[in-house]
């Protein structure tokens, strides 16, 4: 089955979801867009008010941040496929729960598959937890790791820099490293694949080795 296929396969089955409580608040599901043949992918959190309004995500003030940096790194929204962990509103726009989080892992698994991305932005720590456990995004932010023939840095969230002025500058500077580690992913040209360990020289999860491409 074509990926465009596939993608609107899991979208038509998250609108109908009720794996967790969140589908009971929720206005509109929100499971992603963007190019099927994306070679970049960014993971946020969870809709907020505007996506759960407009069933589209990154539409609110972090979206408009996040179109910004896209900018600034010579990127359009166009080229990149966007989605979160969570394709339903947190109530509140609370903290993702370990329930909600079960109940949509399998969506993102079959997304990433099928759009295969060489590089994997996660947005904000929830997110980042899903490559990295039991590890600070301050320790971490913009520094890329092998894992399962894909790229993945973790980032700050958009929202994080709306919120703490101060984070702006730093988020800016990590998104300026991405069209450099496009390059070296495709270099790279390594696969996806999903029942490996991390590739390279990376053995554990909790102990990652980062490269160092400067």
């Amino acid at each position: 089955m074509a990926s465009e296929n596939i993608l609107e396969e899991i979208a038509a089955e998250i609108a109908q979801c009720t794996k967790c409580p969140l589908s009971q608040s929720r206005k509109n599901t929100v499971p992603g867009e963007g190019p099927t043949d994306s070679e970049i992918m960014f993971i946020g959190e969870g809709p907020g008010f505007y996506e759960n309004e407009q069933g589209l995500p990154f539409v609110g003030p972090a979206g408009k941040f996040l179109d910004e940096l896209l900018n600034n790194a010579g990127l359009k929204r166009e080229q990149v496929y966007i989605t979160n962990v969570l394709k339903c509103r947190p109530p509140g726009n609370r903290d993702p729960q370990e329930e909600e989080l079960n109940a949509c892992r399998d969506y993102l698994e079959r997304q990433i598959m099928a759009i295969k991305p060489k590089v994997i932005v996660t947005l904000g720590r929830h997110s980042m937890a899903r490559y990295f456990k039991d590890v600070k995004i301050s320790m971490m932010h913009g520094q890329a790791t092998w894992i399962k023939g894909q790229l993945v840095v973790p980032m700050y969230h958009p929202a994080a820099g709306l919120h703490q002025p101060s984070l702006k500058a730093v988020i800016r500077k990590d998104f300026e490293m991405l069209p450099a580690y496009i390059q070296k992913a495709r270099k790279a040209n390594r696969s996806y694949d999903p029942f490996s360990e991390q590739q390279g020289t990376l053995n554990d999860h909790k102990d990652p080795t980062q490269l160092s491409f400067f």
